[in-house]
């Protein structure tokens, strides 16, 4: 039974209304990255909300973004921690990422965040060779889609029984269940979702929101 909402015009307008809880730093970080090339990477503003909330709701102490861009869903996901959090996040940009440290000072959360600019891959290897396996109670993974698989593994491992792993861009704006297109990122975010749907390490579900975001529950 297929009972996914469509939410646009004025029904939007009415779910901004009644459902989003904003701040000035949110909305001048949004606008900003609005006004970038690429500002279509950041994620939405609900979705941010909606990864805060299981932040809270579990009571998240340490996490890992991998792919912070100009920083909203770090910024989100830091506001979800205690003042003696801690998030690790993962970008390859320091020009993207000098507008997540400025919001993130503004938002008075840059005490919580641990910023690393390398290859991903390397940053989470570091992580575990940290000794930080099974110690994380979430991760959120939203870069280079052709190494998302490399990048679940990982941060399955680093993440505890009943954590969160937090997939975004899973139906990447609806290619993967279009089979004329084939190009690598289309095939790897396909393989990983199919992956996820037999894997038994994890229970699974889908949040339409944005781009589609895989919540996979670690066992």
């Amino acid at each position: 039974m297929k009972a996914w909402a469509k939410i646009d015009g004025a029904l939007a307008d009415y779910v901004d209304g009644n459902w989003l809880r904003d701040s000035a730093v949110k909305r001048r970080l949004r606008e900003e990255t609005a006004r970038l090339s690429a500002g279509g990477m950041q994620i939405a503003a609900h979705q941010g909300q909606q990864m805060a909330l299981l932040a809270r709701a579990m009571g998240a102490r340490r996490a890992v973004e991998v792919g912070t861009f100009t920083g909203y869903s770090s910024l989100c996901l830091a506001e979800a921690l205690p003042v003696d959090g801690k998030l690790w996040c993962c970008d390859v940009s320091e020009e993207w990422t000098r507008i997540a440290r400025r919001a993130w000072k503004e938002a008075g959360v840059e005490s919580r965040i641990e910023l690393t600019i390398g290859p991903a891959l390397g940053t989470l290897d570091w992580l575990l060779a940290q000794g930080l396996a099974g110690q994380l109670d979430l991760a959120f993974i939203d870069a280079n889609k052709d190494d998302y698989d490399a990048y679940y593994e990982r941060c399955l491992k680093l993440v505890r029984p009943g954590g969160l792993l937090l997939i975004d861009n899973v139906l990447w704006g609806g290619s993967v269940a279009n089979l004329e297109i084939d190009d690598r990122d289309t095939k790897a975010i396909r393989a990983l979702n199919a992956k996820l749907k037999a894997d038994e390490r994890v229970d699974l579900a889908l949040f339409a929101v944005g781009d589609g975001m895989t919540c996979a529950l670690k066992r």
